[in-house]
């Protein structure tokens, strides 16, 4: 039973990577290949019923299968909105000069810009810093694979930490932790991306000083109330979410309101702020992948494969990265990824106050290292036809990092784990 169910899911997953080379939508994909597994695992309408109420009756809320689809959907398409908020408001379009503004150091500015921006996850949104970090280094004659991958990783960094990702919220769930708790263990991550993304694209090849035939900026206030009319919302998310476990969909709900009301939107423009949040592939994204681990679950699919991998021997270190870090590198997305390994890797991190979270740090590294040197990610590509520049190169500068990455991720399973 174990090898025929892996071998199932590595059929659909294949199917996966099929259609997204077709360039069916994301969420298309996902969908298709969650049925597919449920066929081939032998899980009817019948037993998803079933398995619906047994989960019901047997795990928390927050644990649910439908609750997750609500959050998570809900987090994402209001990610949408508040983007579409800080459009009409104007400040999208005051951010990146407020940015170039408060920095003397270009080397500091053109990874902070992707860095910041970056807070805001919206499908695509590398292309929201891509065009302030082209004009930022042209100016000053950076090449423009350094350029591509400045932007790309440094985009990149919060999506272990960053509770407007929705694969933070999941994770939390499906291991039963803390916010906090997984904060701790993946700002490690973070640290190590942003340190060796420094040392590796910031170090070399970029003018530390400002051309003096500049024009001067603009006063250090005037920037500062622009980058703080356009964070407060985030951060305000984050906190919540982090100090309170307040679910980052209501946070983000309610930041939209106070941002709506605070600069005064008339009421009747709300509908077209909101109107951003219609997006049906993502919403589909979001089913498709809690229908993959449903079906996976509800089959006895984990126990068997897990089963097999122990028989096999295989080091339960190495699974744990290898795992993550091949999903992620074939399907090219994060949410999907966890919502596909985790039900197999609790076996061996575990759950609640027992969770091995120097393992699970492991896991997330894995993913990351999968996603930052694959060409499926869609950031990438987006980015070599943006900056008018290799793929290849691009992937080659962002090697590096993610090799860090890995390495925090081993140190903390060493540790920790």
């Amino acid at each position: 039973m174990g090898v025929y169910a892996l071998v199932s899911i590595m059929i659909a997953l294949a199917a996966l990577v099929t259609l997204l080379r077709f360039k069916v939508k994301i969420g298309v994909s996902m969908l298709v290949s969650a049925c597919l597994v449920g066929v081939l695992l032998g899980v009817w309408p019948a037993d998803v019923g079933r398995a619906l109420a047994e989960e019901w009756h047997s795990q928390p809320l927050t644990r649910t299968t439908g609750y997750l689809f609500v959050s998570l959907a809900a987090l994402l398409l209001l990610v949408n909105v508040i983007g579409a908020a800080m459009e009409e408001i104007g400040l999208s379009r005051r951010l990146a000069p407020a940015m170039q503004g408060l920095f003397k150091s270009r080397r500091l500015a053109l990874a902070l810009i992707p860095l910041m921006m970056g807070m805001l996850p919206t499908p695509g949104g590398i292309m929201l810093s891509a065009p302030m970090v082209r004009e930022a280094g042209d100016k000053i004659g950076v090449e423009r694979s350094r350029l591509a991958a400045i932007n790309f990783l440094f985009r990149h960094q919060w999506e272990p930490v960053w509770p407007l990702f929705p694969a933070v919220p999941l994770i939390q769930s499906l291991l039963g932790i803390s916010a906090l708790t997984l904060f701790c263990y993946h700002i490690m991550l973070t640290g190590a991306g942003i340190l060796v993304g420094v040392i590796v694209l910031l170090m070399f090849g970029i003018p530390p000083k400002r051309p003096e035939h500049e024009p001067a900026r603009r006063h250090v206030g005037y920037h500062l109330k622009d980058f703080f009319h356009a964070f407060w919302p985030i951060v305000f998310t984050a906190g919540l979410y982090i100090a309170f476990d307040v679910p980052p969909a209501v946070g983000i709900f309610l930041a939209i309101i106070g941002l709506l009301v605070m600069h005064r939107v008339p009421f009747r423009r709300w509908s077209a702020v909101f109107k951003a949040a219609r997006e049906p592939d993502m919403v589909l994204l979001i089913f498709g992948a809690l229908f993959f681990k449903f079906n996976l679950e509800a089959s006895g699919a984990i126990g068997s494969v897990v089963d097999f991998l122990i028989s096999s021997h295989v080091p339960p270190h190495l699974l744990v990265f290898l795992l993550p870090m091949l999903v992620g590198f074939t399907t090219g997305v994060t949410m999907p990824t966890v919502a596909i390994t985790y039900p197999f890797l609790i076996a061996f991190i575990g759950t609640g106050t027992g969770a091995k979270m120097g393992l699970e740090t492991l896991a997330f590294s894995g993913l990351l290292f999968g996603l930052w040197v694959t060409p499926v990610h869609l950031c990438l590509p987006l980015s070599a036809s943006y900056f008018q520049t290799s793929l290849l190169k691009i992937i080659l500068k962002t090697a590096l990092p993610a090799v860090g990455v890995a390495l925090a991720g081993a140190l903390m399973a060493f540790f920790f784990g």
